[in-house]
């Protein structure tokens, strides 16, 4: 590859990943001829990451996501290998072996499988040059600070924490991770999609107006959940149930909603200074957590945008990612539509088996893999720690608001102390934490006379 090509690769590769933002590539653009009025360009994305040396992962959390995670990095392109698995349970490095055995023809060492709380280190310490971080998230943030202290690029799934002072421990990590030249990218798919993309160029060249609002909801079927065995320790029950516990996964309104509502926070490019959130539970078996949210977020300019989620079997499940201006609005998957209802553009997705469109979407899932690899290989470190991280508080301060019943602002949320979680971890109880359902508000007295 010349270096006309790779320098032509970086930019490409800088400008997919959405970590400058709109404002940004409008400044990139600046130098350039403006004969287009300084409209925002979708970057071209490479298909595969180019050829080079050999960059070897290691999985952290070897569940369903993490396996998959491991073989879309496989996916990403030549000389790339997965040589370390770490995990708590046995059965769960087992499964992931088999799974990369099968489906992939590789075969991890034994020595090079690690079980337990610490296995996280011994991964990071292997020899590897990535680490791929798919435990459930609240394990995010000590892993996240491990990784970077060994100077390991990273791959961190969504979310990347579960509460306020895990996130700000993310951000530390991720400046420090730039200021060393360390790649990290993040497991919020749709900024490296691109139907979401090109929606995305067209909502900030102005197609639809100035932004005035957003409509976020995602329903769906209630999430898979385990019963407490006898042999089972209470550590044990909550890691295998994890899903339903707020401590381990910060609720789905953190752990799965983050996914649209990053979408929003992308286009509006504001954080809001308030969240206005209700929820309950009606449904869900275990746990702590509830299965419906509505929050309504606030911003410094009046504008406010309606999110709402929920997890209930036998309702309607849609997901709506609505964007407004005051021309018209964006379903931000792929259609543009003016006040009147009326289609005015759609993303031209290529017919089945048509591989030479320019308009086909590679699974994001790998896109993702191909953007961190293409980052290490140009030397051209790349990072969207900080948009994960804001969208992450974000669903936080809506999550408070609808436990608590209180409006919660930005700046309480940046300033707060809640961890959740043990700091320490054995197999066995769980100190400070109940399977306890938030209730909000007081008891109502009955009336006098």
């Amino acid at each position: 590859m010349d270096s006309k090509e790779l320098n032509r690769r970086n930019f490409i590769t800088k400008t997919t990943l959405g970590t400058i933002g709109a404002a940004g590539i409008l400044a990139a653009c600046s130098t350039s001829e403006k004969s287009k009025k300084d409209e925002i360009e979708l970057p071209e994305l490479l298909e595969q990451a180019p050829d080079g040396a050999v960059l070897k992962a290691g999985l952290i959390g070897c569940g369903g996501r993490g396996t998959g995670a491991a073989i879309n990095f496989l996916d990403a392109g030549p000389n790339l290998q997965i040589t370390a698995l770490g995990d708590v349970f046995q059965d769960k490095i087992d499964n992931c072996r088999e799974t990369l055995k099968t489906e992939k023809g590789v075969e991890i060492a034994d020595e090079n499988c690690f079980i337990g709380f610490d296995s996280y280190q011994k991964v990071i310490d292997s020899g590897v040059d990535i680490v791929l971080l798919c435990t459930p998230p609240h394990f995010r943030p000590v892993h996240v600070e491990a990784a970077v202290n060994a100077r390991k690029h990273i791959f961190m799934e969504k979310p990347i924490a579960v509460d306020p002072v895990g996130a700000r421990s993310v951000l530390a990590s991720a400046k420090k991770a730039e200021a060393i030249g360390l790649s990290i990218i993040s497991g919020t798919i749709r900024r490296v999609q691109k139907d979401y993309m090109e929606t995305h160029r067209r909502v900030a060249n102005g197609e639809i107006g100035e932004i005035v609002g957003a409509n976020i909801l995602r329903n769906g079927g209630a999430l898979w959940y385990r019963n407490r065995q006898p042999d089972w320790s209470e550590m044990e029950y909550m890691l295998r149930n994890w899903v339903n516990f707020c401590w381990l996964s910060g609720d789905h309104i953190t752990e799965q909603f983050i996914h649209e509502i990053d979408v929003m926070n992308w286009h509006l490019d504001k954080i809001p200074v308030k969240a206005i959130g209700w929820g309950g539970r009606q449904r869900r078996v275990t746990g702590d957590q509830y299965d419906f949210f509505s929050v309504e977020y606030v911003y410094d300019n009046g504008m406010r945008a309606h999110c709402a989620a929920r997890q209930i079997n036998g309702c309607t499940n849609r997901k709506v990612q609505q964007i407004n201006g005051t021309k018209g609005y964006a379903d931000a998957a792929g259609t543009l539509y003016d006040w009147e209802g009326n289609e005015i553009w759609k993303y031209p997705h290529p017919e089945d088996g048509d591989t030479e469109s320019p308009w086909k979407v590679t699974n994001p899932y790998v896109q993702e893999h191909i953007n961190l690899v293409t980052a290490i290989r140009t030397g051209e470190p790349v990072s969207d720690a900080e948009a994960q991280v804001n969208s992450t508080l974000i669903t936080i301060m809506g999550r408070i608001s609808a436990y608590t019943g209180k409006d919660v602002s930005w700046e309480e949320i940046m300033n707060s102390d809640l961890y959740l979680g043990p700091k320490t971890y054995t197999f066995g109880p769980v100190p400070g934490v109940e399977e306890k359902i938030p209730v909000v508000g007081v008891d109502n007295k009955p009336a006098n006379g």
